[in-house]
């Protein structure tokens, strides 16, 4: 009898033990659950932070090269516009008549001069004087021209070249805006040995009502020879300003 109790009393407490480590193993499974819960909650919310950041990045990225695009956008319009100012117009429109241009000369602010050689001549030149403003303006018949030296302190030696005689008619040679007038000038005629040390062409668009102080120079080259030059009229074209600096001397 005392044997069959003490059995029943192991049996009994083998049993306790079973059940409290099988308790302890279901305790600890959760609580492994309980603390992965918010480590995989903390995960999500980091990858949703970090997907917003790229989303807020690349809007930014995208942001900031719109602007470079519109401050390119906002340089070319500042130079379409400033035509329309140097003209002492409006932007949009201006007085485009012959008879407005000889009222009106030209001032060397609505103008633009270029020199350049003429295609197929070894000693012509092309002066090309663009109105950029926006109405017309009145040139003198001809540009003043001079050679010289470019370093040199006295320019009293400077070569004038001839123009046409016999000039009259409108009181100015109009220029509408966008337009050109043109003159040609031949260096060297006869193509004969010319005067070498000259290698500057002085231009001063509109001799009767430019002070000297608007005259801009223009480098020919090293190789220039001059001889008797010859200045024609402004012409709306190269060929007419060709036949006209024929005349020259004339």
């Amino acid at each position: 009898m005392s044997t069959f109790r003490n059995r029943s009393a192991a049996l009994a407490a083998a049993t306790t033990a079973v059940l409290a480590l099988a308790l302890t193993a279901c305790g600890g499974n959760d609580t492994g659950t309980k603390s992965a819960g918010p480590a995989d909650e903390a995960a999500s919310a980091a990858a949703s932070a970090d997907a917003s950041r790229s989303t807020t990045d690349a809007t930014t990225t995208h942001t900031a090269k719109t602007g470079g695009t519109a401050q390119n956008t906002g340089a070319t319009k500042t130079g379409t516009s400033k035509s329309g100012t140097s003209g002492g117009g409006t932007t949009t429109s201006g007085d485009t008549s012959d008879s407005y241009a000889y009222k009106h000369p030209c001032k060397s602010g609505d103008l633009s001069v270029r020199v350049y050689p003429r295609e197929g001549s070894a000693t012509q030149q092309v002066i090309e004087v663009n109105n950029v403003g926006a109405n017309s303006c009145g040139l003198s018949y001809f540009p003043r021209v001079s050679l010289g030296a470019a370093k040199a302190s006295d320019h009293s030696s400077d070569i004038r070249p001839t123009v046409p005689g016999g000039l009259g008619g409108a009181p100015a040679y109009p220029v509408k805006p966008k337009t050109a007038a043109i003159a040609v000038i031949d260096l060297n005629p006869s193509g004969a040995n010319g005067l070498t040390w000259i290698d500057e062409m002085n231009v001063l668009a509109d001799g009767d009502h430019m002070p000297n102080a608007d005259t801009q120079n223009f480098e020919l080259g090293p190789d220039v020879k001059v001889r008797a030059p010859k200045l024609g009229l402004y012409r709306s074209t190269v060929a007419d300003a060709v036949s006209s600096m024929k005349q020259a001397g004339s």
